[in-house]
């Protein structure tokens, strides 16, 4: 497995031969919608088949599978032109393994809203350990918010992906709210009642496990929050769920904020399953312009986490988006917040070169829009995420989570098969 970077003056087509690849598996594993509009600048994952399939006139991927001794996910993720296409071809080569491929295993989580696009979905869930659905909130008597989740189980399912419910203290409104997280961490019996119904929904509709994401804590409500967290733990696995907590990026245990006093790293870590340490959003929607999650301060915070949880427990998190800020940068003005894969386009349409910041090891571009203003795209390429897989790799944790799967970004998947195996936990027709 190589990176390429575009130069001036190079095609895809130069490509593949360099490499000797074929054209359509370097489009295939790159997400490329037009081949013939690439950006100086732009990287391109170049991946070598070692075993393959030459499909046969009456084949389908269930017999193929049954014939090559492949389950029907695995020949997924090495194809993902396969995934949202419902026909094979007579002729057509599938890819079995690559060269140089590894078998590290991996668990895999993916974040997604119940109104994902189907479609989209299915991009990721082959890669996936499992697919939490953000979210389940609750009032003030126990009562649970109702979300459309079961469509989303259904799909999981299918591709041998386990699915999680995810509890929160997101209000109606849409945000975090630190009033109802309280009330929650000081009142025993709504505990008891939330997770009550937590324990119904679970049972119901055939969820793996529980993420618990509470955000901006009082800092009086920290040993609440840890009592609440190990109340759930001894709650739900003697019935099999496991407990995934998310955590706020710290560099030290004294770290001041809102966001961070009452995510106790060593005492969350040692009760729960999982956690997913949240290493994005330094560039964030209302920041200046900056790398969603620069390579530098992901490892700071890291190297922090290690200290006080066992590196098995964690999971890196990993942003699927990019921002685009229009420059000179001002206070209170939100960024649009786009796809990785929408960002590369963007670099098309305006005929941008694309730069990466060797500090951050992320890329990102200028260009001036149609209404005249100068913008600044960061996002993430192959390049960053196999930094950051690299450092996963380094420090052993145990998992990666993508905030979110909301959009494609077959590259990403791509390069991860090639570094890991990834951990499925769910029984499949798939």
């Amino acid at each position: 497995m190589q990176i390429h970077v575009v130069q001036p003056g190079e095609t895809f087509e130069t490509i593949a031969a360099q490499y000797g690849v074929s054209p359509q598996f370097l489009q295939n594993y790159n997400q490329i919608p037009n081949p013939q509009q690439l950006v100086v600048g732009q990287s391109l994952l170049i991946v070598n088949p070692q075993t393959t399939y030459v499909v046969e006139s009456n084949d389908t991927l269930e017999g193929i599978a049954a014939k090559t001794g492949f389950r029907m996910v695995e020949l997924l993720q090495r194809n993902p032109q396969l995934i949202n296409r419902p026909v094979l071809y007579a002729g057509e080569t599938l890819v079995l393994s690559f060269d140089g491929q590894e078998s590290v295993p991996l668990e895999v989580n993916g974040y997604a809203y119940p109104y994902v696009s189907p479609a989209v979905l299915r991009t990721s869930l082959p890669y996936l350990t499992y697919l939490t659905i953000f979210g389940y909130g609750f009032d003030l008597e126990g009562n649970l918010t109702v979300i459309d989740d079961e469509p989303l189980i259904a799909l999981a399912q299918e591709y041998e992906t386990a699915p999680m419910m995810l509890l929160s203290s997101v209000s109606q409104e849409g945000v975090f709210n630190s009033y109802l997280a309280s009330r929650l961490m000081q009142d025993a019996a709504l505990q008891e009642t939330v997770l009550a119904n937590v324990v119904s929904v679970m049972e119901e509709k055939g969820y793996a496990g529980l993420d618990i994401d509470f955000e901006y804590i009082p800092p009086e409500d920290r040993e609440g929050y840890i009592a609440f967290v190990e109340r759930a733990v001894e709650l739900l696995n003697p019935l099999g769920y496991i407990v995934h907590v998310d955590l706020a990026p710290k560099t030290s245990a004294s770290q001041a904020g809102l966001l961070y006093e009452s995510h106790d790293y060593a005492a969350l870590g040692a009760i729960a399953n999982q956690v997913l340490v949240m290493t994005y959003e330094w560039g964030y929607t209302y920041g200046p312009p900056m790398a969603v999650a620069p390579l530098n301060q992901v490892r700071r915070v890291l190297e922090y986490a290690v200290t006080e949880i066992s590196p098995q427990k964690i999971q890196m998190g990993i942003p699927n988006y990019a921002y685009d800020w229009i420059l000179p940068y001002e206070r209170g003005r939100a960024a649009t917040s786009i796809g990785n894969m929408q960002a590369i386009e963007t670099a098309v349409r305006y005929g941008t070169e694309i730069l990466y910041d060797t500090t951050a090891e992320t890329p990102y571009f200028y260009y001036t829009g149609e209404e005249g203003s100068a913008h600044v795209v960061w996002f993430e390429d192959a390049r960053s995420i196999d930094a950051k897989l690299e450092l996963l790799k380094e420090l052993q944790l145990g998992g990666a989570g993508y905030w979110n799967v909301m959009r494609p970004f077959t590259q990403n998947w791509s390069l991860l098969i090639q570094k890991f195996s990834v951990v499925k936990r769910a029984g499949s027709a798939a």
